[in-house]
């Protein structure tokens, strides 16, 4: 019975992901283009994430032992690849990306191995919105709702998704919960709504703390909006009733430009970073203006096949007791 549960959910796996990507290929016009495991160090072009996360990293020996580095995310290096391909406004491009992060806590929605949808999209200037960012999240909320009704026709797995996306700025968050976490208020916010973008992740909140740290170098979380508050990215979060929390399936946002970039290295105490090669290409107007981000796979398809642990849809490696615990509580790891 066990091996027909897991055959069945790797089926189910394989549809969740085939059909997703391509719905957001032709809802954002993107490409499907090859993505790298590694990329050269201290280049700036592998993502920092929060900042203090280490990357797995490793001399090479046709690069005269030079060290290079396992992606964290693929958020710089696509922006460069655009500006390589010669792709044209409102055209973009979808990896399939793979990852490791070793410093990521072990939790029914955490794992060292990393797999997510890495995409990005060129604009123009005046795309540089809150509203733009609005439609543009729509948009991937509307592919997700199309996948759930597929995996509904398909494995008859019941939707339980809202069918609108609500949007709250972090400001917003800490005003409604001041006396709760940053955690406790998503919580909070998502089980009311049931699907919610947070915006402006990253930036100053009036109570001199952050909602989430960002890295200073590819989502703009500083520059001031038409709604007075600041941030042009943010996550969507849905709630997982089988969790009894809220799932973070994305991080996006508008990329900085040359003017973010500065502003964002200084509060950050980071200015040293202007010197690296990705930050001189930006800061000398030499890639294009995105927005893009990352959505991950295994989380989109434990939320779509009503799964309670990562490790139900993804191949890992886990603590010992986390497995034993798995196999109390009748959950089948891949």
């Amino acid at each position: 019975m066990k091996k027909q549960e897991i055959l069945q959910t790797e089926k189910a796996i394989a549809l969740t992901k085939t059909f997703f990507s391509q719905e957001l290929c032709k809802s954002l016009h993107l490409f499907p283009v090859s993505a790298p495991l590694i990329v050269h160090a201290n280049t700036g072009i592998n993502d920092d994430l929060n900042g203090i996360e280490r990357a797995v990293s490793f001399p090479v020996k046709f690069l005269n032992d030079n060290h290079a580095v396992i992606v964290h995310s693929l958020a710089k290096w696509k922006r460069i690849r655009i500006k390589e391909l010669e792709l044209n406004p409102y055209e973009g491009i979808l990896t399939d990306m793979k990852a490791l992060r070793p410093d990521e806590d072990s939790s029914p929605i955490h794992s060292i191995y990393v797999d997510q949808w890495d995409w990005e999209l060129k604009i123009e200037a005046y795309n540089r919105s809150l509203s733009y960012l609005k439609n543009i999240v729509r948009t991937i909320y509307q592919a997700l709702l199309k996948t759930e009704e597929e995996i509904n026709k398909q494995f008859n797995i019941l939707p339980d998704l809202p069918k609108k996306l609500s949007f709250i700025q972090s400001e917003q968050l800490l005003q409604l919960y001041p006396m709760l976490s940053p955690k406790e208020r998503e919580n909070r916010i998502t089980k009311e709504y049931g699907a919610v973008f947070i915006i402006g992740i990253g930036s100053t909140l009036s109570d001199g703390k952050v909602h989430d740290n960002r890295s200073s170098d590819y989502d703009d979380w500083s520059t001031p909006t038409e709604e007075n508050y600041k941030g042009l990215n943010g996550d969507l979060l849905v709630w997982n009733s089988r969790l009894n929390s809220a799932l973070e399936l994305s991080s996006m946002g508008i990329r900085v430009d040359k003017d973010a970039l500065s502003r964002q290295l200084e509060i950050k105490g980071e200015l040293q970073k202007k010197e690296l090669h990705y930050h001189q290409l930006l800061l000398n107007n030499k890639l294009p203006l995105t927005i893009g981000g990352g959505i991950g796979q295994s989380r989109i398809c434990m939320q779509l096949l009503h799964k309670k642990h990562i490790g139900e849809v993804q191949a890992s490696i886990w603590p010992e007791e986390e497995k034993k615990q798995a196999e109390l509580d009748g959950l089948h790891f891949l």
